[in-house]
Protein backbone atom coordinates (compact mmCIF):
# COMPACT_ATOMS: atom_id res chain seq x y z
CA UNK A 1 0.00 0.00 0.00
CA UNK A 2 1.26 3.18 -0.53
CA UNK A 3 0.83 6.68 1.24
CA UNK A 4 2.55 10.06 1.25
CA UNK A 5 2.20 10.75 4.73
CA UNK A 6 2.89 7.17 7.11
CA UNK A 7 1.61 7.51 10.22
CA UNK A 8 4.36 5.94 12.74
CA UNK A 9 4.19 5.10 16.64
CA UNK A 10 7.41 5.05 17.89
CA UNK A 11 8.17 1.96 20.68
CA UNK A 12 10.39 2.35 23.30
CA UNK A 13 12.50 6.32 23.84
CA UNK A 14 15.76 5.10 24.78
CA UNK A 15 18.99 6.20 23.06
CA UNK A 16 18.49 4.82 19.37
CA UNK A 17 14.85 6.05 19.59
CA UNK A 18 16.53 9.90 20.65
CA UNK A 19 18.07 10.00 17.57
CA UNK A 20 14.73 8.76 15.60
CA UNK A 21 11.88 10.84 16.95
CA UNK A 22 12.98 14.01 15.48
CA UNK A 23 13.89 12.57 12.28
CA UNK A 24 10.09 11.23 12.07
CA UNK A 25 8.68 14.06 13.48
CA UNK A 26 10.68 17.02 11.51
CA UNK A 27 10.02 14.60 8.24
CA UNK A 28 6.75 15.91 6.11
CA UNK A 29 5.93 12.22 4.34
CA UNK A 30 6.00 10.90 8.33
CA UNK A 31 3.55 11.83 11.57
CA UNK A 32 4.46 10.50 14.68
CA UNK A 33 1.04 9.89 15.95
CA UNK A 34 1.45 7.31 19.32
CA UNK A 35 4.65 6.52 21.32
CA UNK A 36 4.74 3.50 23.20
CA UNK A 37 6.96 3.61 26.77
CA UNK A 38 7.94 0.36 29.12
CA UNK A 39 8.53 2.59 32.12
CA UNK A 40 5.50 4.20 34.05
CA UNK A 41 7.50 7.00 34.80
CA UNK A 42 7.15 8.00 31.58
CA UNK A 43 3.97 7.34 30.69
CA UNK A 44 1.83 10.57 30.37
CA UNK A 45 4.92 12.50 29.50
CA UNK A 46 5.47 14.26 25.74
CA UNK A 47 7.47 12.32 23.12
CA UNK A 48 9.55 15.95 23.02
CA UNK A 49 10.69 15.86 26.49
CA UNK A 50 11.19 12.03 26.30
CA UNK A 51 13.76 12.55 23.57
CA UNK A 52 15.22 15.38 24.93
CA UNK A 53 14.16 17.82 22.87
CA UNK A 54 13.66 20.98 23.96
CA UNK A 55 9.49 21.92 22.71
CA UNK A 56 6.66 19.76 22.82
CA UNK A 57 5.89 16.99 19.84
CA UNK A 58 1.81 17.22 21.08
CA UNK A 59 2.17 13.00 21.21
CA UNK A 60 1.89 11.60 24.86
CA UNK A 61 3.51 8.39 25.76
CA UNK A 62 1.06 5.39 26.82
CA UNK A 63 1.94 1.66 27.85
CA UNK A 64 -2.05 0.96 26.27
CA UNK A 65 -0.77 -0.99 23.40
CA UNK A 66 -4.47 -1.41 22.23
CA UNK A 67 -4.66 2.04 22.71
CA UNK A 68 -2.20 2.51 19.99
CA UNK A 69 -3.67 0.26 17.79
CA UNK A 70 -7.01 2.04 17.63
CA UNK A 71 -4.84 5.05 16.02
CA UNK A 72 -4.27 2.87 13.32
CA UNK A 73 -0.90 3.73 12.69
CA UNK A 74 0.65 2.62 8.79
CA UNK A 75 4.02 1.83 11.09
CA UNK A 76 5.70 1.04 14.31
CA UNK A 77 9.26 1.56 14.71
CA UNK A 78 10.20 -0.82 17.28
CA UNK A 79 13.49 -0.52 18.98
CA UNK A 80 13.94 -2.36 22.42
CA UNK A 81 17.12 -3.73 23.40
CA UNK A 82 15.21 -7.25 22.70
CA UNK A 83 11.82 -8.29 20.88
CA UNK A 84 8.87 -9.13 22.69
CA UNK A 85 6.93 -11.72 20.35
CA UNK A 86 3.92 -11.57 21.83
CA UNK A 87 3.95 -7.32 21.43
CA UNK A 88 5.14 -7.90 17.78
CA UNK A 89 2.71 -10.67 17.04
CA UNK A 90 -0.66 -8.43 18.37
CA UNK A 91 0.87 -5.36 16.53
CA UNK A 92 1.21 -7.26 12.90
CA UNK A 93 -2.08 -9.39 13.29
CA UNK A 94 -3.79 -5.83 13.47
CA UNK A 95 -2.22 -5.15 10.25
CA UNK A 96 0.73 -2.69 11.21
CA UNK A 97 3.67 -2.56 9.51
CA UNK A 98 6.54 -2.93 11.99
CA UNK A 99 10.55 -1.64 11.61
CA UNK A 100 13.04 -2.76 14.31
CA UNK A 101 16.54 -2.35 15.11
CA UNK A 102 16.01 -5.81 17.53
CA UNK A 103 16.02 -7.89 15.28
CA UNK A 104 16.95 -8.31 11.17
CA UNK A 105 15.74 -11.95 9.17
CA UNK A 106 14.39 -14.07 12.66
CA UNK A 107 17.42 -16.33 12.04
CA UNK A 108 18.51 -15.59 15.66
CA UNK A 109 15.60 -16.48 17.15
CA UNK A 110 14.05 -19.92 17.70
CA UNK A 111 12.16 -21.56 14.51
CA UNK A 112 8.90 -21.20 16.22
CA UNK A 113 9.33 -17.72 17.27
CA UNK A 114 10.31 -16.98 14.06
CA UNK A 115 7.48 -18.59 11.91
CA UNK A 116 5.00 -16.67 14.87
CA UNK A 117 6.33 -13.58 13.40
CA UNK A 118 5.71 -14.55 9.78
CA UNK A 119 2.41 -16.28 10.15
CA UNK A 120 1.01 -12.95 12.12
CA UNK A 121 2.38 -10.83 9.97
CA UNK A 122 0.56 -12.66 6.63
CA UNK A 123 -2.29 -13.45 8.91
CA UNK A 124 -2.57 -9.23 9.22
CA UNK A 125 -1.02 -8.06 5.46
CA UNK A 126 1.28 -6.82 7.36
CA UNK A 127 5.14 -6.38 6.82
CA UNK A 128 8.02 -6.99 9.52
CA UNK A 129 11.70 -5.50 8.20
CA UNK A 130 14.88 -5.39 11.04
CA UNK A 131 18.16 -3.42 10.22
CA UNK A 132 20.75 -1.28 11.63
CA UNK A 133 24.14 0.34 10.71
CA UNK A 134 25.15 -3.82 11.44
CA UNK A 135 23.62 -6.17 11.34
CA UNK A 136 21.75 -5.08 8.97
CA UNK A 137 23.04 -2.05 6.27
CA UNK A 138 26.61 -3.06 6.35
CA UNK A 139 25.43 -6.14 4.71
CA UNK A 140 23.06 -5.09 2.23
CA UNK A 141 26.14 -2.32 1.19
CA UNK A 142 28.88 -5.86 1.05
CA UNK A 143 26.80 -7.75 -1.19
CA UNK A 144 25.50 -4.49 -3.34
CA UNK A 145 29.35 -4.28 -3.77
CA UNK A 146 29.46 -7.49 -5.23
CA UNK A 147 27.85 -6.58 -8.34
CA UNK A 148 31.50 -5.70 -9.75
CA UNK A 149 32.70 -8.88 -9.54
CA UNK A 150 32.56 -11.53 -12.44
CA UNK A 151 32.83 -14.38 -9.80
CA UNK A 152 32.86 -14.26 -5.81
CA UNK A 153 33.58 -17.06 -3.15
CA UNK A 154 33.34 -15.57 0.03
CA UNK A 155 32.10 -11.87 1.86
CA UNK A 156 32.94 -10.82 4.91
CA UNK A 157 32.17 -8.18 7.35
CA UNK A 158 34.34 -6.92 9.49
CA UNK A 159 33.58 -4.37 12.66
CA UNK A 160 36.45 -3.32 14.49
CA UNK A 161 35.95 -0.24 17.27
CA UNK A 162 36.78 0.93 20.21
CA UNK A 163 33.61 0.94 22.70
CA UNK A 164 34.98 3.03 25.43
CA UNK A 165 32.64 5.31 24.80
CA UNK A 166 29.74 2.99 25.13
CA UNK A 167 31.10 0.64 27.35
CA UNK A 168 28.20 1.54 30.00
CA UNK A 169 25.54 1.28 27.82
CA UNK A 170 23.08 -1.72 28.93
CA UNK A 171 23.40 -3.84 25.91
CA UNK A 172 26.81 -4.00 26.74
CA UNK A 173 26.02 -5.74 30.15
CA UNK A 174 25.84 -9.58 28.15
CA UNK A 175 29.02 -9.36 26.33
CA UNK A 176 31.36 -10.27 30.25
CA UNK A 177 33.25 -7.22 30.00
CA UNK A 178 36.34 -7.34 33.28
CA UNK A 179 35.32 -11.63 33.15
CA UNK A 180 38.48 -12.98 34.60
CA UNK A 181 40.83 -14.74 32.26
CA UNK A 182 40.19 -18.14 31.03
CA UNK A 183 36.24 -18.00 32.78
CA UNK A 184 34.21 -21.00 32.04
CA UNK A 185 31.51 -20.56 29.31
CA UNK A 186 32.19 -16.95 28.47
CA UNK A 187 33.22 -17.89 25.00
CA UNK A 188 29.83 -19.40 24.91
CA UNK A 189 27.82 -16.17 26.84
CA UNK A 190 29.59 -14.23 23.92
CA UNK A 191 27.93 -16.19 21.30
CA UNK A 192 24.70 -16.15 22.58
CA UNK A 193 25.10 -12.42 23.53
CA UNK A 194 25.88 -12.27 19.71
CA UNK A 195 23.33 -14.31 18.06
CA UNK A 196 21.96 -11.57 16.16
CA UNK A 197 24.88 -11.81 13.59
CA UNK A 198 23.49 -15.25 12.66
CA UNK A 199 20.64 -12.52 10.93
CA UNK A 200 24.21 -10.81 9.50
CA UNK A 201 25.02 -13.61 7.69
CA UNK A 202 21.10 -14.34 6.26
CA UNK A 203 21.01 -11.58 5.00
CA UNK A 204 24.02 -11.78 2.72
CA UNK A 205 23.21 -14.73 2.02
CA UNK A 206 19.78 -14.23 0.73
CA UNK A 207 21.24 -11.01 -1.14
CA UNK A 208 23.51 -13.21 -3.23
CA UNK A 209 21.52 -16.67 -3.20
CA UNK A 210 23.78 -18.62 -1.46
CA UNK A 211 22.39 -21.94 0.23
CA UNK A 212 23.39 -21.84 3.72
CA UNK A 213 24.24 -25.52 5.07
CA UNK A 214 25.44 -24.20 8.94
CA UNK A 215 26.88 -21.44 11.16
CA UNK A 216 29.56 -21.23 13.69
CA UNK A 217 31.00 -18.83 16.20
CA UNK A 218 34.50 -18.20 17.15
CA UNK A 219 36.07 -16.69 19.83
CA UNK A 220 39.42 -14.77 21.16
CA UNK A 221 39.14 -13.06 24.14
CA UNK A 222 41.98 -10.12 25.06
CA UNK A 223 42.67 -9.03 28.62
CA UNK A 224 43.71 -5.73 30.12
CA UNK A 225 47.33 -5.21 31.03
CA UNK A 226 46.61 -2.55 33.92
CA UNK A 227 43.71 -1.66 35.11
CA UNK A 228 41.41 0.53 33.05
CA UNK A 229 39.20 3.35 35.07
CA UNK A 230 36.21 3.16 33.09
CA UNK A 231 33.09 5.70 34.62
CA UNK A 232 30.42 2.32 34.57
CA UNK A 233 32.64 -0.53 33.54
CA UNK A 234 36.17 -0.76 35.48
CA UNK A 235 38.44 -3.17 34.47
CA UNK A 236 40.66 -5.37 36.37
CA UNK A 237 44.05 -6.13 35.58
CA UNK A 238 44.28 -9.67 33.65
CA UNK A 239 40.55 -9.66 33.16
CA UNK A 240 38.44 -9.37 29.68
CA UNK A 241 39.09 -6.14 27.75
CA UNK A 242 39.12 -7.43 24.33
CA UNK A 243 37.37 -10.12 22.11
CA UNK A 244 37.54 -10.86 18.61
CA UNK A 245 34.18 -12.80 17.35
CA UNK A 246 33.82 -14.68 14.21
CA UNK A 247 30.39 -16.02 13.03
CA UNK A 248 30.81 -17.79 9.85
CA UNK A 249 28.24 -19.46 7.52
CA UNK A 250 29.24 -22.57 5.41
CA UNK A 251 27.58 -23.93 1.74
CA UNK A 252 28.19 -27.03 0.32
CA UNK A 253 31.04 -27.26 2.91
CA UNK A 254 33.07 -24.73 2.66
CA UNK A 255 33.14 -21.33 4.68
CA UNK A 256 31.20 -18.74 2.13
CA UNK A 257 30.29 -15.86 4.38
CA UNK A 258 31.58 -14.11 7.56
CA UNK A 259 30.53 -11.35 10.07
CA UNK A 260 33.73 -10.70 12.40
CA UNK A 261 33.72 -7.86 15.66
CA UNK A 262 36.29 -6.93 17.07
CA UNK A 263 35.82 -5.11 20.15
CA UNK A 264 38.16 -3.22 22.39
CA UNK A 265 37.99 -1.14 25.64
CA UNK A 266 41.20 0.85 25.51
CA UNK A 267 44.71 -0.50 23.96
CA UNK A 268 46.16 -1.84 26.75
CA UNK A 269 46.11 -5.37 26.00
CA UNK A 270 48.06 -8.78 25.84
CA UNK A 271 47.03 -8.95 22.31
CA UNK A 272 48.42 -6.68 19.65
CA UNK A 273 45.22 -6.36 17.09
CA UNK A 274 45.38 -3.85 14.30
CA UNK A 275 43.96 -0.49 15.56
CA UNK A 276 39.93 0.02 15.43
CA UNK A 277 38.68 1.15 12.05
CA UNK A 278 35.29 0.78 11.83
CA UNK A 279 33.64 -1.23 8.92
CA UNK A 280 35.43 -3.32 6.53
CA UNK A 281 33.54 -5.02 3.76
CA UNK A 282 34.80 -7.14 1.32
CA UNK A 283 34.29 -9.38 -1.52
CA UNK A 284 36.70 -12.09 -2.58
CA UNK A 285 36.18 -12.51 -5.78
CA UNK A 286 37.44 -11.78 -9.10
CA UNK A 287 38.25 -8.70 -8.50
CA UNK A 288 38.81 -8.45 -5.11
CA UNK A 289 36.63 -5.55 -2.90
CA UNK A 290 37.17 -3.72 -0.33
CA UNK A 291 35.08 -0.64 1.38
CA UNK A 292 35.84 0.89 4.34
CA UNK A 293 32.84 2.75 6.19
CA UNK A 294 33.67 5.13 8.97
CA UNK A 295 30.95 8.05 10.81
CA UNK A 296 31.83 11.38 12.31
CA UNK A 297 29.26 13.80 13.69
CA UNK A 298 28.43 16.37 11.22
CA UNK A 299 29.80 19.58 13.18
CA UNK A 300 33.80 18.19 13.15
CA UNK A 301 34.47 21.57 15.08
CA UNK A 302 33.20 21.09 18.19
CA UNK A 303 33.93 16.80 18.79
CA UNK A 304 31.82 16.01 22.26
CA UNK A 305 31.52 12.20 23.54
CA UNK A 306 27.82 12.61 23.49
CA UNK A 307 28.24 13.84 19.69
CA UNK A 308 30.14 10.71 18.68
CA UNK A 309 28.04 8.62 20.81
CA UNK A 310 25.10 9.67 18.99
CA UNK A 311 26.32 9.05 15.91
CA UNK A 312 26.90 5.32 17.19
CA UNK A 313 22.72 5.66 17.91
CA UNK A 314 21.86 7.74 14.50
CA UNK A 315 22.90 5.15 12.16
CA UNK A 316 21.32 2.31 13.67
CA UNK A 317 18.09 3.99 13.71
CA UNK A 318 18.09 5.61 10.14
CA UNK A 319 18.20 2.76 8.23
CA UNK A 320 14.77 1.59 9.76
CA UNK A 321 13.76 4.84 9.44
CA UNK A 322 14.37 5.31 5.83
CA UNK A 323 12.65 1.94 5.35
CA UNK A 324 8.92 3.19 6.36
CA UNK A 325 7.41 3.64 2.92
CA UNK A 326 9.16 0.96 1.69
CA UNK A 327 8.12 -1.20 3.81
CA UNK A 328 4.92 -0.25 4.04
CA UNK A 329 4.45 -0.96 0.61
CA UNK A 330 6.14 -4.47 1.01
CA UNK A 331 3.95 -7.94 0.53
CA UNK A 332 3.10 -9.33 4.06
CA UNK A 333 5.50 -11.41 6.31
CA UNK A 334 8.65 -11.20 7.25
CA UNK A 335 10.88 -9.34 4.50
CA UNK A 336 14.55 -8.64 4.27
CA UNK A 337 16.92 -6.24 2.10
CA UNK A 338 16.32 -9.18 -0.87
CA UNK A 339 12.71 -8.16 -0.93
CA UNK A 340 13.06 -3.97 -0.31
CA UNK A 341 14.85 -1.89 -3.49
CA UNK A 342 17.66 0.06 -1.94
CA UNK A 343 16.23 2.86 0.30
CA UNK A 344 18.02 6.38 0.68
CA UNK A 345 17.88 9.50 3.12
CA UNK A 346 15.70 12.35 2.10
CA UNK A 347 17.01 15.22 0.16
CA UNK A 348 17.12 18.79 2.18
CA UNK A 349 18.63 21.70 0.53
CA UNK A 350 20.45 24.01 2.93
CA UNK A 351 21.76 27.21 2.57
CA UNK A 352 24.70 28.09 1.28
CA UNK A 353 27.79 29.28 3.74
CA UNK A 354 28.63 32.45 3.96
CA UNK A 355 31.99 33.18 3.03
Amino acid sequence: MLVEIARVVQWTTGLVAKQAVPVIAARPDLELVGVYAYSKDKVGKDAGELVGLDHALGVTATDDIDALIALRPDCVVYMPLHADVAHLTQLLRAGINVVTTAFVTGRMMSETDRLALDAAAREGGASLFGSGIHPGQTDMLAALASSICSDIYYVKVSESVDLTLWAAEPNQDELGWGRPKDDPGHKEDLAYATRIDKDSLDVIAKLLDIPLDDTRCEVELAHATKDIDIPGRPIKEGHVAGMDIRWIGTSGGADAVEVNLRWTLGTDLDVQWAPPEGFLLEVKGNPYVAVRMMFMPEDLTNLTVESMAAVGHLTTAMPVVNAIHAVVAAPPGIVTYADLAPMTAPFVPRPAAST
